[in-house]
C-alpha cells in the first residue's frame, strides 16, 4: 500500500470518514489504519459508561448529541460492537433508511417501538434534528422531553443526554492552551514505533523517487516535528476564538489529510484554503501577510538573489528534509512559521520569531485565567483591577465618549443637542464579588462583570472584543468593519446609558461653558456654573 493511499482514509471524501459496520472477513489494510488512528476521548468513555449502566429489560435512552461529522458514529459504532445484546442501536437519525420515510418519520417508528418494548435504546443524533424533532414529531413525551432538554438542560431519570458541545476540542489550562484531541492524533499519526502509517511511510521512502512521492514524504516528515503539530494546533485555537470555528473530528480529519496530501509543501497547504472549513478559516492567518521591517529586508533580499551565507546553510539542511528550493519568499516566511520554538540546522529562522509574536493571545489567555481562577488574593485583584481600569473601563469612556473627547475621565455623554453635551459622572468598577463566583462553559469566551453606580452589569468578552478594546484605549475608531464586534460594547454602552439617565447629578457643557444641574428632591434642583 503506497502512503497517500493509507492517508486517504482522513479525507472527508472517503468511504472512511464515517463509521459504518463492517463484516470482519471484508475488513482490509485500510480499516486497520483507521482503527490505529481511532483516538478514545473523554465523550466516548462516558458513553460507554453510561449504556454499561443500563440494565438490559430497563427501558431507557441516550441521546449522543453534537454537530456533523464530530464522531458521533465513531463512538456509537464501536459501542454497538460491545453492547448490542443489551441496546437497541439508531446510530444517525439524520437518515431514515427507508426512501418511503423521512428521518423524522423513523424516530417517530423507532421511538414507538421502544416505548413497546423494554430494551434501552441508544440515538445518535445532531442537535439540529433534534431541534426539528421537538417541532415536527409525533411522539408527544419525546417532545416535551427533547424541548425542555434543549431549553434548559432538563433531564429526566430515563432519558439522558451526553452532548458534544459539552467536551470542548480546546481547553486552557494553567499554562496555556490545549487541544487534546487534535495532540493526540498527530502524534499518533507521526509516531515512531508501533505505527502502521510509519511502516508504510518507510517502506515508500525507499522505493519511491517521483517527485509527488519525495513532496509527500516531506510532510510527513514535517508534521513529524513537535513544534510544526504546535503549530498547527494554535492556529487552530486562534480560528477557534477570532473566527468562531468549531473543531469537528471529520474537518480535522480532512484538513490534515489537505496538509500532507495537497498540492504544495505542508506550509504552503496549510494557508492554501480550500474545500475545508478549518483551512478556509486559518488561511486569514497567513504570515505572508505579516508586513514588518525585517520580514521587508527578507523579502527584498531573496526577491533580489542577495547573498546570504546563513539562509543558504538552512536551505542546505531543509533540502535534506526533502523541502528543494522554494519559488518565492512568502514560502519561505511560511516554512519559518510552523517551525517558530525549534531548533533546526543554524536557527535561522529564529530571527522572525518575534515579528512572528502572539501576543494577543496570551493576552486573552491570561485574563480569562484571571477570571475562571480569581480567589481574591491581593496579586489576583491587582492584576484584575488592571485590566478592568486601564482596558475595559478606558475603551468603555473612550468609545461611548469619542464625539466628545474634552469630557472628563469620570464622566460619560449621554446624549449631544444643539451643541450642548449632556453628561452623567459615573463610577465603574470590577464587581469582585461577581467574578470570584464565575465559570466560564467555554474557552472562547469569559463574562466580564462591572458595577455602574453599584448596578451590577456584565459583558461577554472574546478575543476579538479583547483586541477591539485595546484598540481603541491606543486610540483607534471603530469603524463598519467592526460592526461583529463592536455591537457588544454597543449594548453594554446602551445599558450604563440607563443607569447614568438615573443619577442625581447632571453636566451640561458646550465649549469653555460648564453648568451643573443637581436633583436635591423631587421639585428641587440645585444649578452651578451659571
Amino acid at each position: 500500500m503506497r502512503l497517500k493511499e493509507a492517508l486517504s482514509v482522513l479525507s472527508k471524501s472517503s468511504p472512511y470518514a464515517v463509521s459504518t459496520e463492517r463484516e470482519s472477513k471484508n475488513k482490509s489494510q485500510l480499516d486497520e489504519v483507521k482503527e490505529y488512528l481511532y483516538i478514545k476521548m473523554p465523550i466516548a468513555i462516558d458513553v460507554e459508561k453510561k449504556i454499561s449502566s443500563f440494565s438490559s429489560n430497563k427501558p431507557e435512552v441516550l441521546f449522543l448529541c453534537g454537530s456533523s461529522g464530530d464522531g458521533k458514529s465513531e463512538i456509537l459504532t464501536d459501542c454497538k460492537k460491545k453492547f448490542s445484546t443489551r441496546a437497541h442501536f439508531h446510530l444517525d437519525a439524520t437518515h431514515s433508511f427507508d426512501p418511503r420515510e423521512n428521518a423524522i418519520q423513523t424516530l417517530d417508528k423507532v421511538f414507538d417501538q421502544f416505548e413497546s418494548g423494554t430494551t434501552p435504546l441508544i440515538v445518535g443524533i445532531n442537535t439540529g434534528m433534534l431541534g426539528n424533532y421537538a417541532e415536527e414529531g409525533s411522539n408527544d413525551k419525546f417532545k416535551k422531553v427533547i424541548k425542555d432538554y434543549l431549553s434548559n438542560k432538563t433531564v429526566t431519570e430515563d432519558i439522558h443526554f451526553i452532548n458534544f458541545e459539552d467536551y470542548p476540542k480546546f481547553f486552557i489550562n494553567e499554562i496555556g492552551y490545549t487541544s487534546e484531541f487534535a495532540q493526540k492524533l498527530l502524534q499518533k499519526l507521526t509516531a515512531d514505533d508501533d505505527n502502521i502509517i510509519r511502516q508504510i511511510f518507510d517502506k515508500e521512502k525507499q522505493q519511491q523517487t517521483s517527485q509527488a512521492s519525495i513532496k509527500l514524504q516531506a510532510n510527513y516528515e514535517l508534521l513529524s516535528i513537535p513544534e510544526v503539530q504546535q503549530t498547527i494546533i494554535e492556529l487552530l485555537f486562534k480560528a477557534r476564538l477570532m473566527r468562531d470555528q468549531f473543531l469537528t473530528a471529520r474537518a480535522l480529519l480532512d484538513f490534515i489529510f489537505m496538509l500532507l496530501a495537497g498540492p504544495g509543501y505542508l506550509f504552503d497547504n496549510l494557508f492554501s484554503g480550500g474545500d475545508n472549513e478549518l483551512a478556509n478559516k486559518i488561511i486569514e492567518f497567513d504570515p505572508a501577510h505579516l508586513r514588518t521591517k525585517k520580514i521587508d529586508r527578507f523579502i527584498l533580499a531573496n526577491d533580489l538573489n542577495l547573498p546570504d551565507q546563513e539562509f543558504a546553510e538552512f536551505k542546505q539542511f531543509m533540502n535534506n528534509l526533502g523541502v528543494e528550493a522554494l519559488e518565492n519568499s512568502f514560502s519561505y516566511l511560511r516554512l519559518f512559521y510552523i517551525l517558530k520554538g525549534g531548533h533546526f540546522s543554524n536557527d535561522y529562522h529564529v530571527k522572525f520569531e518575534q515579528d512572528f509574536n502572539e501576543s494577543l493571545i496570551e493576552q486573552y489567555i491570561n485574563v480569562y485565567q484571571l477570571h475562571r481562577d480569581f480567589n481574591n488574593s491581593s496579586e489576583h485583584k491587582k492584576q484584575i483591577k488592571d485590566f478592568y481600569n486601564n482596558t475595559l473601563r478606558t475603551a468603555i469612556r473612550k468609545y461611548n465618549n469619542r464625539n466628545a473627547p474634552n469630557l472628563d475621565k469620570s464622566h460619560y455623554l449621554i446624549s449631544e443637542l444643539n451643541g450642548y453635551q449632556l453628561a452623567s459622572e459615573l463610577e465603574i468598577k470590577a464587581d469582585l464579588k461577581s467574578i470570584s463566583s464565575f465559570s466560564p462553559k467555554s474557552s472562547a469566551s469569559f463574562i466580564a462583570f462591572i458595577k455602574v453606580q453599584d448596578h451590577p452589569l456584565t459583558i461577554p468578552v472574546n478575543i476579538n472584543l479583547l483586541r477591539l478594546m485595546k484598540r481603541v484605549v491606543d486610540g483607534y475608531r471603530p469603524n463598519k468593519h467592526d460592526k461583529n464586534t463592536v455591537v457588544l460594547l454597543d449594548e453594554l454602552i446602551d445599558e450604563i446609558t440607563r443607569v447614568a439617565n438615573q443619577v442625581t447629578t447632571l453636566h451640561i457643557i458646550r465649549d469653555n461653558k460648564h453648568f451643573t444641574i443637581k436633583n436635591v428632591d423631587d421639585e428641587e434642583f440645585e444649578v452651578s456654573g451659571l
